[in-house]
Parts: C-alpha cells; sequence; structure tokens
C-alpha cells in the first residue's frame, strides 16, 4: 500500500517529466499544483519507478536582442513612419521587391534602418507589415510592406525633409502606417 508521502513523491515525478524545463513557472505551478491535488490514491502491486534515472539539463533560451521600434506619428505629411527615436522612415521608389538597391554612395545618403532582433510594432505601426531583409554585408534591413526602408542621413528627430525628393537615382517618400508612400508632398 502507498503512503501518502509516496503518493505525492509520484505525483510530482509524474508532473516534472511532463512539464517543459524551461519554464522557471513550471515548476512552481507544479509545486502548487501537487499542494492542491487529492493524494488519495487506490493501492496498487505495481512498483513506482521514475522514468528517468538522470536528471534532465535544463535548457537555457537563448537570450535575444531588442529590435528597432517603429512608430506612426503625425507630420506635415500626414500620419508617418519614425523609429522610436523620431527619426524620419523612407522608402526609395526604385526598389519593387524587399531587396534592398540602395549601396555605396546611396546608402551613406540613406541609412538603411537596421535591427539586430526581430522589428518592434510601435503606437500605430502594423506588426504584420514589419519584416527583415538581408543587406549584402550580412546586416538585417527592416521592411514594412516589403518596402526596404532607409533613414536620410541629414536629418534631425523630427524633422522630414526629403519627401517626394529625386535623388541617388528614384524618389524616396515618407511611409504611411498602411504600408504605402504618402502623396507627393
Amino acid at each position: 500500500m502507498l503512503t501518502r508521502g509516496c503518493a505525492v513523491l509520484l505525483l510530482l515525478t509524474f508532473l516534472t517529466a511532463c512539464g517543459d524545463d524551461s519554464d522557471p513557472d513550471a515548476d512552481a505551478s507544479a509545486s502548487t499544483t501537487s499542494a492542491s491535488v487529492d493524494t488519495t490514491v487506490e493501492p496498487t502491486d505495481e512498483p513506482t519507478t521514475s522514468t528517468t534515472d538522470e536528471p534532465s539539463p535544463s535548457r537555457t533560451p537563448e537570450p535575444t536582442e531588442p529590435g528597432t521600434r517603429i512608430v506612426a506619428s503625425d507630420s506635415e505629411f500626414g500620419q508617418m513612419l519614425f523609429d522610436s527615436a523620431g527619426q524620419a522612415i523612407y522608402l526609395f521608389d526604385v526598389e519593387t521587391t524587399s531587396k534592398p538597391a540602395c549601396y555605396d554612395a546611396c546608402a551613406e545618403a540613406w541609412p538603411p534602418v537596421l535591427t539586430t532582433g526581430d522589428p518592434l510594432a510601435g503606437q500605430g505601426v502594423e506588426s504584420s507589415l514589419l519584416a527583415t531583409t538581408e543587406r549584402a554585408d550580412g546586416t538585417e534591413q527592416v521592411t514594412y510592406n516589403d518596402h526596404p526602408l532607409y533613414f536620410y542621413a541629414h536629418e534631425g528627430k523630427g524633422e522630414v525633409k526629403c519627401h517626394d525628393v529625386f535623388l541617388n537615382g528614384g524618389n524616396w517618400y515618407v511611409v504611411q502606417p498602411g504600408g504605402d508612400p504618402a502623396p507627393p508632398g
């Protein structure tokens, strides 16, 4: 006949074998659950053995870097995209896919919006439109509605100087929260 203590130990062994070792709250909830479980167990002739004789290694999730946050805010061209520091964001009309075409002198004037993690949708931004594309140098550039995103190198926080401007072989437009370029100004 199993004692009440053996039944609790057997139940804890079963619960921890089924849990996800990477979730620190799983052990706490298993302990809490076992304290509130009815421990009356019918006697059995089966021996009680653990299904694992060796402790399982704990898995530590890889830390993820926070990505670049994109927000929508008012401007003289209506609602448009900015980064979290207030830098205006543009698209280049010659890029008809998510593959960037702005490199070298173009990228000096129009630095790409880069990220080290998944880009984050801030206020007014549709997260389903945010993604990334890999640049030739291996860095990740933020895209929005399949448009690679850029800053203009000669603007400060909150400035929008280059909407509907032809430079570096194409037109540059600020991006509306729906993913399209703002109408020409």
